[in-house]
């Protein structure tokens, strides 16, 4: 599908030349058997992946280990962020079996860490935090052996979603602050970057045993003063864990690539924020919110267990 076609909303836009990408960046197509698989089990549930809505870089080595980011609430968008590659346009009704069809492919891939994240749903009451509830509950119910990770829209600031979503229990609460606040009108116009973190703040404060998440992504002309503010802005609202990943262009008619951060550069942005306090920094150039997300949260689970010990 071109890109005038899947974004519509988008056409007015000036075209941004696609830059060529450097050899740290670059991933095979997918071809293994279990890629095909999980593509398999993920059409006949009638599911959609954040994987390939958003044509991330990792599908192919994710999907050949059967890891796979639902995305719940359909293919469409209520928004148009200028970074993300989903369609944008007026959704279609929530699936009442969604949640069970959620479950049952979980099951049968036996994941032991689930990762799900939803478009956002600005035409919703309460922008879907139900419907997130509703799947959590199917998960625990059909396969209970998984923990679970979700990375939420900010739900428009709307009354008792937050609440709602945190009474579900999932054992991660991700949202993702996407870029600076200078770069807020640009590249997430739909959203308000201290929304989002009174967001993740509001969620230590219903439960402070839940562990917080957030992400952003660079090259696309931030300072490494701005990053350093959005860490110490995380850390003030009790963010656990903290990824950081290369701003890659899907189309034309999205933002510009500004530049390509070095593995050096973002070696030493997970060394400025480890030394800020979170408890987990994944750093790289193809991280992504998802990426090796079941083994970062073992990893964080044993870095509080660690730090609990010290307090003691």
């Amino acid at each position: 599908m071109t890109a005038s076609l899947r974004h519509p909303e988008k056409a007015h836009r000036p075209d941004n030349p696609i830059q060529r990408k450097p050899e740290w960046i670059r991933v095979k197509a997918p071809t293994s058997q279990g890629y095909s698989e999980t593509r398999s089990l993920m059409r006949e549930h009638k599911l959609h992946t954040v994987c390939e809505e958003a044509a991330c870089p990792n599908i192919g080595q994710c999907w050949e280990k059967k890891h796979a980011t639902m995305m719940i609430m359909g293919e469409i968008c209520t928004r148009a962020c200028a970074f993300c590659n989903v369609a944008t346009g007026q959704p279609a009704p929530l699936d009442p079996m969604e949640p069970l069809n959620t479950a049952l492919a979980v099951k049968k891939l036996d994941l032991q860490h689930v990762v799900l994240t939803s478009v956002d749903r600005d035409d919703l009451r309460d922008g879907g935090a139900a419907h997130f509830s509703q799947v959590i509950a199917a998960i625990r119910k059909e396969a209970p052996q998984a923990t679970i990770e979700i990375l939420t829209p900010d739900f428009k600031g709307k009354t008792g979603a937050i609440e709602t979503v945190v009474e579900a229990k999932p054992d991660v609460f991700n949202h993702n602050l996407e870029t600076v606040p200078r770069l807020y009108p640009s590249i997430r116009p739909g959203a308000r970057y201290f929304t989002s973190l009174e967001l993740l703040h509001r969620v230590k404060v219903l439960d402070p045993s839940m562990f917080t998440k957030s992400g952003i992504m660079v090259g696309l002309g931030e300072t490494k003063e701005e990053i350093s503010q959005v860490m110490d802005d995380l850390r003030a609202a009790d963010v656990d864990f903290l990824t950081i990943g290369q701003y890659l262009q899907p189309t034309v008619k999205h933002a510009a690539v500004d530049r390509f951060v070095t593995p050096e550069e973002f070696e030493s942005y997970a060394g400025l924020a480890r030394g800020k306090g979170f408890l987990m920094v994944s750093a790289t150039p193809l991280t992504r919110s998802s990426y090796f997300a079941g083994d970062d949260f073992q990893k964080l689970r044993a870095a509080r267990e660690k730090k609990l010990l010290k307090e003691a």
